[in-house]
């Protein structure tokens, strides 16, 4: 970069009138290549795909990102998905946090691509998730229904906007009161990023482990001796936060068949739920 044709100082301040020079390099473009890396399939065909993903996957190249993804590992198994979709997340309709765990669909085809965008859209694909929140909501369920965006202050977090930003909505309802905390069932009306996360810290019950959003702050600090015990073994059993698809149904793109799948609990979510309910059986003697 150059001011006034003299190469410019980091603390340089320029003024009216100056004229400012800068390159800006050729991008240079993101080549995909396949790995042979695990895949847990629930369902396959011609124009489809379901997957179970594993907390601590990323699903698509990013910032920082460019090899190990399940998109690295789509193109080993399916090749053909290479020309479906974008150039840099062939495939994929919708995506799931790197350390949200559970169901996820890929299209194969172009026009199983199309139609699934469109059905996300529309609100035709049911999405149903686990969420392990601090606390015990005193309703029973309910809806959150905010604008979104980037946090003003942070661009790397996500925030619910007095101004701005897109429509979400989110429904809930709790399952299991657990004292120090509750398992809610959550569904999604809109798919905007981070949008469970963010909709339960704003409703004041942040996600068990989430490091973003609140979920792995100092909530022992408030609590008695016991439950701050419980707390850490909580941090402990989840090094993430405790969020998994666990169900999803859509109707087939190109057959028109109605479609149901489910994915059990993972491992860490279920020695959490273990270490909450015995907490609850030895409080209530």
């Amino acid at each position: 970069m150059s001011v006034n044709g003299g190469a410019a100082r980091a603390a340089q301040r320029v003024h009216a009138g100056d004229r400012v020079r800068v390159e800006i390099p050729e991008p240079e473009p993101l080549v995909l290549v396949a790995e042979a890396l695990p895949l847990t399939v629930v369902h396959e065909d011609s124009d489809l795909v379901v997957l179970d993903k594993p907390a601590g996957v990323v699903v698509h190249p990013g910032a920082g990102v460019a090899r190990g993804t399940l998109v690295h590992a789509l193109l080993h198994r399916y090749p053909e998905i290479a020309s479906v979709g974008g150039a840099t997340r062939p495939g994929i309709v919708h995506r799931l946090d790197k350390d949200t765990s559970g169901l996820m669909v890929v299209a194969r085809s172009e026009r199983a691509h199309r139609a699934l965008v469109a059905a996300l859209r529309a609100r035709e694909v049911k999405r149903t998730y686990v969420a392990i929140v601090w606390g015990e909501p005193r309703l029973a369920g309910g809806l959150v229904e905010t604008a979104m965006g980037r946090h003003p202050k942070d661009r790397k977090r996500m925030a619910v906007l007095t101004r701005g930003g897109k429509p979400a909505r989110t429904r809930w309802r709790v399952v299991e009161r657990l004292g120090l905390a509750a398992r809610l069932e959550v569904e999604l009306d809109t798919g905007r990023t981070h949008q469970i996360r963010v909709h339960l810290a704003h409703l004041g019950h942040p996600i068990v482990g989430d490091p973003v959003y609140g979920g792995r702050g100092k909530k022992q600090l408030s609590l008695r001796e016991s439950e701050r015990r419980l707390a850490g073994e909580l941090l402990d059993a989840l090094p993430r936060q405790a969020l998994h698809a666990a169900a999803l149904e859509l109707t087939h793109p190109v057959s028109g068949t109605r479609l149901t799948f489910s994915s059990p609990l993972p491992e860490d979510l279920g020695q959490a739920l273990d270490l909450l309910r015995a907490q609850r059986a030895r409080g209530a003697r």
